[in-house]
């Protein structure tokens, strides 16, 4: 194992080996001990909103590919289950469907759409049987307005992992936002360097000519908490500014945006006009998928201030990002150091991405 170690301190810190964007094995562990452990976008329109109805999702494509069932039950409840029958693990629903309860094609065993175990023929002389190993697996899941999230095995609750953010972001009407665009972008690099990226204000002069002009550089912050970080992007005179309210931490100042990173690769972007997200799915080692969503909630407001052409910020972030993952091939390069002043939110990523690389138990 690499050394993965990240100095506590940030004025002795260096950052994580290159081998970490780029070493295949290393790519496969960080599936297992991070993204397995940890809450992912699962769904951002419920695909069955109906009851007693079922409809199958893929808990991050070519990465974890974990198949996942959403039930409504009779009453209306929502649950999460595994698609593969607990028998033999047959996949149990392809297509979103209305249905009372889940039989599998295979041999017949039946759940309800709670996943509770229910029937199954030719088993009568099974001795302990059925147990609980026989329901299908419930997975843990929460909402934030309509976006579904979800962890195979997460580190921690939905309410930990938020974090601080609930009530950051209290203001923002999530029950009455709806996602109004959806953009699935790719990008030929390594998934932490995309996030290294974003966890930081220091390129901005230099990557971004358009935000540089709405936000002022030098009053940039960024803000830690156990499982994220929050930078707080201040606007120049004249800038679209979030409509805080007294009561909120920043209630005073010129707020043009809030850009929330929770580990291992969520982001959510607060403007004026509404909240974004990037959902960041690792591909390969060197490739990545960005699931980028709109949920506008002030459409007049919509093309002004630094939130209103993310398409273009997108880009260069990319071109960027691209030009670091062949940078870090390098043979001469191995790891470098943090800007104490500048690169807080990189730091802290790096401290939980080694630790979760450490801690095979966790």
């Amino acid at each position: 194992m690499k050394d993965l170690r990240i100095a506590e301190d940030i004025r002795d810190a260096s950052t994580l080996p290159a081998d970490i964007y780029r070493d295949p094995e290393l790519y496969r562990q960080q599936v297992e001990r991070v993204f397995a452990r940890s809450w992912q976008l699962a769904s951002w329109n419920d695909p069955t909103p109906e009851r007693e109805t079922a409809a199958p999702l893929t808990l991050l494509p070519r990465c974890l590919d974990e198949p996942l069932l959403v039930t409504h039950d009779a009453s209306g409840t929502r649950h999460l289950l595994s698609n593969v029958c607990t028998h033999r693990g047959n996949m149990l629903v392809d297509t979103a469907c209305t249905m009372r309860s889940i039989r599998c094609r295979y041999h017949g065993r039946r759940f309800g759409l709670d996943g509770r175990f229910a029937h199954m023929p030719e088993f009568e002389e099974a001795r302990g049987f059925p147990s609980p190993t026989d329901d299908l697996p419930r997975v843990p899941s929460a909402r934030l307005g309509p976006l579904l999230f979800a962890g195979i095995r997460p580190a921690q609750s939905f309410e930990s992992w938020l974090g601080p953010l609930a009530e950051r972001f209290a203001f923002v009407p999530w029950d009455r936002l709806k996602v109004d665009e959806e953009r699935h972008y790719e990008v030929d690099a390594h998934w932490a360097l995309y996030c290294d990226n974003y966890l930081e204000g220091f390129h901005i002069p230099f990557v971004h000519a358009s935000l540089a002009d709405g936000l002022d550089y030098g009053e940039y912050s960024t803000e830690t908490f156990e499982w994220g970080s929050l930078q707080v992007g201040i606007g120049k005179e004249g800038e679209d500014l979030l409509d805080l309210p007294a009561s909120h931490p920043d209630h005073g100042r010129n707020v043009a945006a809030l850009y929330a990173f929770l580990f291992p690769s969520t982001m959510i972007n607060v403007y004026g006009w509404g909240v974004s997200i990037n959902a960041v799915q690792p591909l390969g080692p060197n490739r990545t998928r960005i699931v980028f969503l709109s949920l506008v909630s002030d459409a007049s407001r919509r093309s002004r201030g630094v939130g209103a052409d993310l398409h273009r910020v997108e880009m260069e972030d990319e071109a960027i990002v691209e030009s670091v993952q062949r940078g870090v091939r390098s043979r001469l390069y191995h790891r470098g150091r943090f800007s104490p002043s500048r690169e807080i939110g990189v730091h802290h990523f790096h401290r939980l991405l080694g630790r979760s690389m450490i801690d095979e138990e966790r």
